[in-house]
């Protein structure tokens, strides 16, 4: 029987989190599209009353979302955003003109999601509760349908294959570079991660990418000539980004969004047949190729009827707002500098772009990571950049203690401070950098998206 009321928030988002982080074991029972589906043609099919793109990768698939998503929003279009994870609320994954779900809507909606998985449990047409990701796709989906959207830009949540995510039937699939990670779930090599990753590639379907690895590359090719595909090279919006290029860009400038300043890197480019200065509030090289994805799935988009023009590519873009991506703010006179580098390829792109927007200034590191990422390896990227490193957990299960961090980083040769949260980590930071204020010391704070977010709120950042 429909119930009239629905639980508060803070019980719903209890409720969510009493599942069990999704990778916190091994439940590879749960990788079952099938479950999915029962679920979704429980709630009426919401993911069928919306069109989407979908966006795998191991590294910049959330930024590619952000951006097309705020493209298709400059072009007019009610666009749906579902990213992975979140900074500091849950809200944060599910958006809809970059306005993230209101508390009561998010209740509502988890009380309707959670009270049919347990009735679908109980009459044995599932044969277990819905995972922690499960749910809040199946949240997501609903909201999306019940706004409704015109669009979703959907970030799949991990490998492709496989992920709750994959049940749409996507008007454009786009794979961001690939990487290590998550190897117990998809696989020891670059070529069996890119396989997971291109199962959202749809037969006859279109797929956007960017040359990378060789055996990326292969994997992907394969894919998309089995299944009868049409392959993009977005490589065309793509500026020159090799250090001899850059005099083509301006690799760190400030420019106004209305009466907000934002700090970011500018460069003209030619996008459907005009000639555009291109503003991108996402810093670093490696941002540029998932802005040129973006624009790339755009131009897609308008061979299937949206319309999108260089002017919406150009406002979009410099609209886009992506939190925690090599995001500057100076808080109480301290520059801080704020990037998700979670695994070693996101430790490569900030240590480069440390070395090419910061180089000579000291830095002092607030690091913290979850047990399972791959600290040493983070570590010796990373850590020989800094004066000093602040080891902190995070607020979560998950997190790695300074004591592993430091066992990690046993080789790399530099001062590793502990502190037993964000907040003292980021007061250690400060005085830290005092210390050497007359050469203009930057704090770098990085590794997990939870530190990340919580030294965001700790300073009072807006989120």
């Amino acid at each position: 029987m429909p119930r009239t009321s629905y639980l508060a928030y803070d019980d719903a988002v209890s409720r969510m989190y009493a599942l069990g982080h999704e990778l916190a074991h091994q439940p590879s029972h749960k990788f079952d599209l099938e479950h999915m589906r029962r679920l979704l043609q429980e709630l009426g099919s919401p993911e069928t009353k919306f069109p989407a793109v979908l966006i795998a990768g191991t590294n910049g698939k959330g930024s590619t979302a952000a951006t097309l998503a705020s493209i298709l929003q400059a072009a007019g279009y009610r666009t749906g955003l579902y990213t992975s994870p979140h900074l500091l609320r849950i809200n944060e994954r599910v958006r809809v003109d970059g306005a993230a779900i209101a508390d009561e809507g998010f209740a509502r909606l988890h009380d309707r999601v959670d009270r049919l998985a347990q009735e679908l449990v109980t009459e044995g047409e599932l044969p277990w509760h819905p995972s922690f990701f499960e749910m809040i796709t199946a949240i997501a989906f609903q909201h999306f349908a019940e706004v409704p959207v015109e669009i979703a830009v959907l970030e799949v949540g991990m490998g492709g294959r496989l992920d709750a995510t994959n049940v749409v039937e996507p008007r454009v699939s786009v794979i961001a570079d690939i990487a290590l990670d998550h190897q117990q779930y998809l696989g020891n090599t670059i070529a069996e991660i890119a396989c997971e990753k291109a199962g959202i590639i749809r037969p006859g379907g279109v797929a956007v990418m960017l040359p990378q690895m060789p055996e990326a590359n292969d994997a992907l090719g394969h894919a998309i000539v089995e299944r009868d595909a049409r392959g993009v090279n977005a490589t065309q919006y793509v500026p020159p980004i090799s250090p001899g290029a850059s005099q083509l860009r301006t690799p760190i400038t400030r420019y106004l969004v209305g009466d907000e300043e934002r700090t970011g890197q500018e460069y003209h480019l030619q996008v459907f047949g005009h000639d555009i200065l291109m503003q991108t509030p996402l810093l670093g090289r490696h941002q540029l190729r998932n802005v040129a994805l973006a624009i790339a799935t755009a131009e897609e988009l308008t061979k299937q009827d949206f319309k999108i023009t260089a002017g919406n590519v150009e406002r979009g873009i410099r609209e886009t707002r992506w939190l925690g991506r090599l995001q500057l703010a100076v808080v109480d006179g301290q520059e801080y500098l704020f990037d998700v580098a979670h695994n070693p390829a996101g430790a490569w792109a900030l240590r480069s772009a440390l070395s090419e927007l910061f180089d000579a200034r000291p830095l002092t590191f607030v690091f913290g990571a979850m047990r399972d990422k791959a600290i040493s390896e983070m570590a010796e990227i990373l850590f020989p950049l800094a004066d000093r490193v602040i080891a902190t957990p995070a607020s979560n299960p998950r997190t790695a203690s300074p004591e592993d961090i430091r066992v990690a980083a046993g080789r790399v040769a530099v001062e590793i401070e502990s502190a037993s949260n964000v907040a003292e980590a980021l007061r250690l930071a400060r005085e830290r950098a005092r210390e050497v204020a007359d050469k203009n010391g930057l704090v770098v704070v990085t590794g997990s998206i939870y530190i990340v977010g919580e030294a965001m709120r700790d300073l009072g950042l807006r989120i």
